[in-house]
């Protein structure tokens, strides 16, 4: 990890995993019904407590909304066996691709590295292009979303990033502050 300010940097041997969380809004229940009490300018004051160059930083940012009573009481789509074989299998596969240039993992990916194992088809240039354009991603973010689709297709068990691994990544990148208004 390296940390620059002003004149002075340091490169600390660090890797970490940071998981956050925000509620939606002051008294949380933003977008969950009538139960929600704040105000506009409390809705305000609270989106912009989190940073747009933060949030850039980090690669998944998801909404989760309460489920409905009984919701939950299903199968798994996934048992947990199933999910490590899947992990362990794309983790597999990442090595072995970025053995030649001394990493094991998609995170570990600078951006020249990440523009040799990620070539979008048309449609998936496309995807990007829109998502930029509409202002949902910066290039920090287009480089997090590209290694997050290069894991969703690792995943898959797919040599190439295709536009539904990538729009995947995308979705994945959606905005964690709720909208404007509170009747969301």
């Amino acid at each position: 990890m390296a940390i620059s300010r002003a004149r002075y940097s340091a490169v600390y041997p660090a890797r970490f995993i940071l998981l956050a969380a925000t509620n939606p809004c002051p008294c949380g229940y933003a977008g969950d019904g009538d139960r929600c009490v704040c105000s506009e300018a409390d809705m305000a004051r609270h989106r912009r407590r989190l940073s747009g160059p933060l949030l850039d930083r980090i690669d998944l940012l998801v909404n989760l909304h309460r489920s409905p009573g009984g919701e939950l009481d299903g199968p798994a789509s996934l048992t947990s066996a199933e999910g490590l074989e899947q992990v362990t299998l794309a983790r597999g596969r990442q090595a072995e691709r970025l053995r030649q240039h001394g990493i094991s993992i998609n995170a570990q990916m600078d951006v020249r590295v990440l523009s040799q194992h990620v070539r979008l088809d048309e449609k998936g240039s496309k995807m990007m292009r829109a998502a930029r354009e509409s202002g949902l991603l910066s290039a920090r973010g287009e480089h997090r979303v590209l290694r997050v689709a290069r894991t969703i297709a690792d995943l898959d068990g797919s040599e190439r990033v295709r536009a539904r691994d990538l729009g995947a990544a995308i979705a994945l990148r959606a905005s964690p502050v709720m909208p404007a208004s509170r009747a969301a």
